[in-house]
């Protein structure tokens, strides 16, 4: 889709205007609490000025990128609204925040403008939102996704291109609050852990597990334990 698109501009920064842009802040909103609401909010918005600093990212599908933003932590459990459906017992949550997009994309989408491939790339964006040393060697909108979340939990200073100013940050923070992030990430990690461990042993959400979740523990769960259990 051609990034020829209607803008606005939100918290000072220039992002897309679309219905469908429109329809995904709506339905998360109406699925998500604030703390969940917020982050995704930010990671869009510091994705969106991200790229566009940076020649080699700004030409992308920016409308994909923020739908993918918007509704990327569909699946965290704690900040998903009970009954909606989207949280399953058996998946981890980004396969559950991708299955959740790409429905509502089916759903809500054009099926002219959401072909197979613009459809599957929104749930890759979304299930590899967690693992940058794939997301990043995928195609822009897998990678321009990916550096606005990880700029939510990095830092204006810290962020992907040295791009993102403090002013810039402050302006999108005053409009959507942290509301205790650090504290607030523990507690959806950590429910991950306790609601449905064994879709956490093999990834970083373990490590919440580990820390901070009485009883939860990796033995025989690792890839060190399939290694000692394989035949030689």
């Amino acid at each position: 889709m051609s990034n020829a698109l209607p803008t606005r501009v939100l918290a000072g920064v220039t992002v897309p205007d679309t219905p469908l842009i429109t329809k995904a802040i709506e339905f998360v909103r109406s699925v998500s609490d604030d703390f969940t609401y917020n982050h995704v909010m930010r990671s869009w918005l510091f994705g969106q000025f991200i790229c566009d600093a940076i020649p080699d990212l700004k030409d992308h599908d920016v409308e994909l990128h923020a739908i993918t933003a918007i509704l990327h932590d569909l699946g965290w459990p704690r900040g998903t609204v009970d009954g909606s459906g989207i949280v399953t017992k058996d998946k981890r949550f980004e396969v559950d925040g991708a299955n959740a997009a790409r429905e509502f994309l089916i759903r809500e989408g054009e099926k002219e403008h959401w072909d197979k491939h613009r459809l599957q790339l929104a749930w890759d964006t979304i299930a590899l939102h967690t693992t940058p040393s794939i997301g990043m060697y995928k195609e822009k909108e897998v990678g321009c996704c990916g550096i606005g979340i990880s700029a939510d939990f990095l830092g204006p200073e810290k962020a992907f291109g040295g791009v993102l100013t403090r002013q810039v940050w402050d302006e999108i923070i005053k409009e959507y609050p942290r509301l205790d992030f650090r504290n607030g990430l523990k507690k959806v990690l950590c429910s991950l852990c306790v609601e449905k461990p064994e879709t956490t042993y093999d990834n970083f959400v373990a490590q919440f597990g580990v820390l901070f979740v009485d009883g939860y523990n990796l033995e025989g769960k690792t890839m060190v334990d399939i290694w000692r259990a394989a035949e030689d």
